[in-house]
């Protein structure tokens, strides 16, 4: 039990420690933010990463409480904030990265412009899985490389956080969408959507000659970096194609997509929250997507595995491992 001046909380004292629940000073909404009481907060590699002390860009700090995504209910308003109401359900990316608090606590303080509705057939522990890899997927696909009907567009690592959710925005855009995966992964892809293509059996040259006669996609989004991105710059179409890679960090060479004439674009969605420059595009992003998601049109794959404060090693522990069957949520 805690009083109203403190709340419960997540937090990792250093690289590698285990999360430790603690009572800690509920936080207070200064000029432009929003408290918000925290329903549920979704779990991504990111956190692992900070977690360990392998997330330099994300310049979260240790020790901290870990939490990008979040679903929950408006508490109270800091000063100048006008377009929101104690009550109102809301999800987002706010939290967790650049020192912020994270999500994995009672309460969060949240820039009032990264905010949204939340979708009013969603769940919040639906919600609180979304945002991240819904920004990240709407902000290559609709942002950068504009997809639209009649496209052809390849999702690298279709049955993915970021790549399920894309799979079905292009859906939703009208485009015609193929995505890479494993063998077991087939059902999943197929079921969003997708003509599925097993990149263990298929050569890059040989996917592009069955599904695009040789020409290429007009949009490859990369979800999976390294080798994957080479083979994107390969698959593209000539002269108009365009890809996309939110995990584009190593050292690529560019003479395969200068040779087919097409372009490149990178996405790396932390970028507002560290630098405050686009935070409006994010909910805008949030609130756009909402439309698609209350239409019935995109729906977030879940673990049915549920998880509290007090289960929150286990969740992490399954997404290291590889063992999650769709996104991790932790309910507060």
């Amino acid at each position: 039990m805690t009083d109203s001046l403190h709340m419960r909380a997540l937090i990792v004292d250093s690289a590698n420690a285990p999360l430790r629940l603690a009572s800690i000073q509920r936080p207070i909404p200064g000029a432009g933010q929003v408290l918000v009481r925290i329903a549920a907060s979704g779990v991504n590699p990111l956190d692992g990463k900070i977690r360990s002390g392998q997330a330099a860009h994300a310049r979260q700090p240790l020790p901290a409480v870990l939490g990008m995504d979040l679903a929950g209910t408006v508490e109270a308003l800091g000063k100048g904030v006008i377009d929101w109401e104690p009550g109102d359900e809301v999800y987002a990316m706010a939290t967790g990265i650049g020192g912020v608090q994270g999500s994995l606590a009672e309460y969060a303080v949240v820039d009032a412009r990264l905010l949204a509705h939340k979708p009013g057939n969603l769940s919040m522990r639906q919600a609180a899985a979304l945002p991240l890899v819904l920004i990240t997927a709407w902000e290559g696909l609709v942002d950068r490389a504009r997809v639209r009907a009649g496209q052809k567009v390849l999702i690298h690592g279709g049955a993915g956080g970021v790549g399920h959710v894309a799979v079905q925005i292009c859906r939703a855009f009208g485009a015609e969408v193929f995505a890479t995966g494993s063998a077991w992964q087939q059902g999943l892809i197929e079921d969003l959507g997708a003509t599925f293509i097993d990149y263990h059996e298929s050569s890059v040259e040989d996917y592009v000659t069955e599904y695009t006669a040789g020409e290429g996609f007009d949009i490859v989004y990369d979800t999976v970096g390294g080798e994957t991105l080479d083979a994107s710059f390969k698959a593209v179409r000539m002269y108009h194609g365009h890809v996309v890679s939110c995990l584009g960090w190593g050292q690529h060479s560019l003479a395969p997509l200068s040779f087919r004439g097409a372009t490149y674009s990178g996405v790396f969605t932390l970028l507002p929250l560290l630098t405050g420059h686009g935070r409006e595009h994010h909910g805008e992003i949030l609130r756009e997507a909402a439309s698609l998601i209350e239409a019935g049109r995109l729906t977030p794959m879940l673990d049915p595995r549920r998880f509290t404060l007090q289960t929150a090693e286990v969740a992490l522990g399954l997404l290291l491992s590889g063992a999650a069957q769709g996104r991790l949520v932790i309910e507060v």
